[in-house]
């Protein structure tokens, strides 16, 4: 499967690539008279029926919310422009994180907004200076820069109401592993106010639930009319009357739509990069039906290094995890069952930790941030302790936490030492003292 999800990237990186294979081949008419399927109509979007203008140029300056710090509202750099959206970075950050607005999005506004409703602009997360330097850093930055002008801004479009989707409706969606790709997609399924987003010709790894209102999501002919590059589909489209193909669908998501494009928003050329540590939040494939992952519980009779050396194993960035529906952030607070999963049977989540039940479906999503200039104790090498990155996740808790005691065991002076704090807990996975 690894291998399979590897070259299906490839795949992805040599259409975003190569101009012998844009879109000019593509053709939605004939695309739907060939799947003899129907384009989802206008309504049913989140989007202004004629698409906005882009008069923003690379280098001006706005505010717009901070992706991993909603209620932050900072500085951002407009470094890249395509069709009718902006790729920004926020100032004092890393190019790690950049992530991508329409022109017309409410996430961004002009220089001032903020202070006129009598906020405070804060510096992003993972600021890299001292936080007391914030204030003489904005005076510089803002000192001189060219500021988009507020007529630029467009106006958010209105939620649809109700959920007009149905499954086999074709539409055009961004690839939000690789946010600066827009491909044809279908809806594969619909629960309530969300669809199951599938991308034509792609086997699922890249495939992602959201809300019917998401901004990610355009009607058939989008990319023609903003001068978008819509990638054609992959190689597996099969041309049948029902191409709309449902996969295993987790019952609940997260529904933070900026989740995604915020880690993953290379350029084309860095698409082979590997990623840091574990892996980023946003990359797990939704698995087949019946398939679950292999239970690697870490127990006082299994030897240690082999352990170490499996999850390791599991971590590797070149490899597509499989993440069963109830890792998933559930959106409300009472427990969801998944569609596969009888009563009473056991659920075994990747790092070995199994739950029954009700249990498994309130996995929570979050986020460890790690303070790199503490006290790093008697068991951790400070200077590897500095080369860690800021945090781990967002992601379900049972992932980060995986990713974090590995991050402490790699850092140890002796890892037997700091496994040695690691005790078999009940369920199977890991008690932490």
């Amino acid at each position: 499967d690894s291998k399979n999800t590897k070259k299906e990237k490839d795949g992805k990186n040599q259409q975003a690539n190569n101009p012998s294979l844009k879109s000019e081949k593509f053709n939605w008419d004939d695309y739907l008279k060939e799947t003899e399927s129907v384009a989802a109509p206008l309504h049913c979007f989140r989007q202004s029926r004629i698409p906005p203008t882009n008069d923003f140029k690379v280098g001006m300056k706005l505010e717009a919310h901070d992706p991993r710090n909603v209620t932050s509202v900072c500085i951002a750099t407009v470094i890249g422009i395509t069709g009718a959206r902006l790729r920004l970075r926020l100032d004092g950050s890393d190019n790690k994180n950049d992530f991508w607005r329409l022109v017309d999005s409410s996430d961004i506004q002009p220089i001032g907004t903020c202070e006129k409703k009598g906020g405070m602009l804060q510096p992003p997360l993972g600021f890299q200076m001292n936080a007391s330097s914030w204030p003489m850093f904005l005076l510089r930055t803002l000192n001189g820069a060219e500021m988009a002008p507020a007529a630029f801004f467009k106006k958010e479009p209105p939620k649809p109401v109700p959920n007009c989707f149905k499954v086999g409706m074709k539409l055009e969606a961004i690839d939000r592993k690789n946010p600066y790709l827009i491909c044809p997609a279908t809806i594969g399924d619909v629960k309530g106010d969300e669809v199951f987003v599938t991308f034509d010709g792609w086997r699922g790894a890249f495939d992602y639930w959201c809300r019917c209102d998401s901004r990610d999501i355009f009607p058939v002919g989008w990319c023609s009319l903003t001068g978008d590059a819509l990638q054609p589909p992959g190689n597996n489209v099969s041309i049948t009357k029902s191409s709309a193909k449902i996969q295993s669908s987790p019952s609940k998501v997260t529904r933070r739509s900026m989740q995604s494009p915020q880690k993953s928003a290379p350029v084309p050329a860095q698409r082979g990069r590997k990623p840091g540590r574990g892996k980023p939040p946003g990359q797990s494939a939704v698995p087949k039906k019946g398939r679950s992952p292999k239970n690697i519980p870490l127990t006082k009779s299994t030897s240690h290094t082999e352990n170490l050396k499996t999850r390791k194993k599991s971590l590797k960035p070149g490899k597509k995890k499989k993440i069963l529906p109830e890792q998933l952030t559930p959106t409300s607070p009472s427990p969801q069952s998944s569609p596969e999963g009888d009563n009473g049977t056991t659920k075994i989540l990747k790092d070995g930790i199994s739950l029954s039940g009700a249990t498994a479906a309130v996995i929570s999503t979050v986020c460890v941030y790690v303070n790199k200039h503490g006290n790093s104790g008697p068991h951790l090498d400070k200077k590897k302790v500095q080369q860690l990155p800021d945090h781990f996740g967002p992601g379900p808790v049972n992932v980060v936490l995986q990713q974090a005691v590995q991050a402490c065991v790699d850092c140890a002076y002796q890892a037997k030492t700091v496994f040695g704090f690691l005790k078999s807990g009940h369920h199977g996975g890991e008690m932490i003292t």
